[in-house]
């Protein structure tokens, strides 16, 4: 490998990590340096939160300890078989550029992850000791978000737990098969079980926390998961009941979903081209519903097609509301809260305050208008004292009506 200088090796190894999706901080404790100790904290003014086109945050120093692998999944960019430019940072390099971002206020924290180098356990313990050297060396406290091996160590893996405040342990593929089929070096018992224990460890520490102050944090931000979507042949229903099992079994902070995108010198076996992006997004919303608006798995797949999968033209809120339209109109005023939820266009904050607000006096339309974005959209699921939808709920049109329109945006605009 020729000799790279920081910058060079920073530029590729920042670039190979732009396809792990899972970069979010949220949920951790909070942690501060305000009392003239320490390095950094987990929240607070002077960090810059940038985003991607597509919308994925940057807001941290995401890059790989190495692109290299000894792996050869098809998906992979960083696969052993491909053809890019490769870079490895030393532990130390990863510790000092965190330190020198920070101080910039261009980063709150690290998200740190590799291709496999020399074993599983080799790479887990490099991971390891950046998170190590940056809390004891260092006294950092801000955000560290390490991605793990699942077929590591499970020592190394729960050591990582002890330093990070989120753990990152990729299904990579919605189905057994299609792992099978272009990841042959992973297990999905291996992965599922990395995520069983570091379940079992994160219980564990809330407890003992209970109990004795003096217990140590363990990923108190959660574990998160990330699957590929297009990749293989699983359609959006498969998805979803995936996401939920995971969710349920695992008790995950977020299952983040990245759409394939196509990588020089792909296997055959890959598709030619990417998935759209708005199938991304809509798997995304319907995530929100079963997590944060009462839905269950099996309501968001009745709104799938023939073929399984998500409309890409309206969200599946909306897809819902159209085919269950026997549940609406819903009373603003009267109606309990798990209704409200289930109205297009209300998100869980409005819902919120029309429940707070409807104590004290009885809410009219104007009311509603300032609490979303498109009372057009609300109104023909709901009634107030100044408005009833009448036919307007059953119209046949209503999704033509209800769709968002389409905008030509000009390529050369100023």
């Amino acid at each position: 490998m020729a000799q790279l200088n920081t910058r060079e090796k920073l530029a590729i190894l920042a670039d190979a990590a732009k396809y792990d999706a899972s970069c979010a901080s949220s949920g951790t404790a909070k942690r501060d340096s305000l009392g003239g100790k320490g390095i950094g904290s987990t929240e607070g003014m002077g960090i810059c939160h940038a985003y991607a086109p597509d919308g994925r945050c940057i807001s941290l120093l995401k890059i790989l300890l190495t692109n290299s692998c000894i792996f050869d999944c098809h998906y992979c960019i960083n696969r052993k078989s491909s053809n890019v430019r490769r870079a490895r940072f030393t532990p130390e390099e990863v510790v000092q550029l965190t330190l020198a971002f920070y101080k910039r206020n261009y980063i709150e924290g690290l998200f740190l992850s590799s291709g496999i180098i020399r074993s599983s356990d080799y790479t887990m313990e490099q991971i390891v000791r950046v998170a190590r050297e940056l809390r004891e060396v260092h006294d950092f406290r801000g955000y560290i978000h390490l991605k793990t091996i699942p077929d590591a160590d499970p020592e190394l893996v729960h050591q990582a737990g002890l330093y990070a405040d989120r753990v990152s342990i990729n299904v990579e593929l919605p189905t057994v098969s299609g792992l099978t089929r272009l990841a042959p070096e992973k297990d999905a018992k291996q992965i599922e079980g990395a995520m069983g224990d570091m379940k079992a460890a994160i219980v564990e520490t809330k407890d003992a926390k209970k109990r004795f102050r003096s217990a140590p944090n363990f990923a108190p931000a959660g574990q998160s998961t990330q699957m590929i979507v297009g990749a293989d042949g699983a359609d959006d229903r498969a998805i979803i009941g995936r996401a939920s099992g995971l969710y349920d079994r695992f008790r995950l902070r977020r299952v983040y979903y990245s759409a394939f995108s196509p990588i020089p010198d792909a296997s055959a076996v890959l598709p030619l081209k990417r998935p759209p992006l708005m199938r991304e997004h809509r798997l995304y919303q319907s995530d929100w519903l079963m997590r944060f608006y009462g839905f269950e798995p099996a309501e968001v797949g009745k709104v799938t097609d023939a073929t399984g999968m998500l409309p890409l033209d309206i969200d599946p809120k909306l897809a819902w509301a159209l085919k269950f339209r026997d549940r609406f109109p819903v009373d603003v005023n009267r109606s309990p809260r798990e209704e409200l939820l289930r109205v297009p266009g209300l998100g869980v904050k409005a819902v919120d305050k029309i429940v707070a607000s409807r104590r004290l006096r009885k809410l009219r339309l104007d009311d509603v208008a300032r609490l979303t974005v498109s009372v057009a959209k609300v109104g023909p699921f709901i009634t107030t004292p100044d408005w009833r939808p009448t036919l307007l709920t059953d119209r046949a049109d209503l999704a033509a009506r209800l769709k968002p329109a389409t905008e030509q945006l000009e390529l050369f605009a100023a």
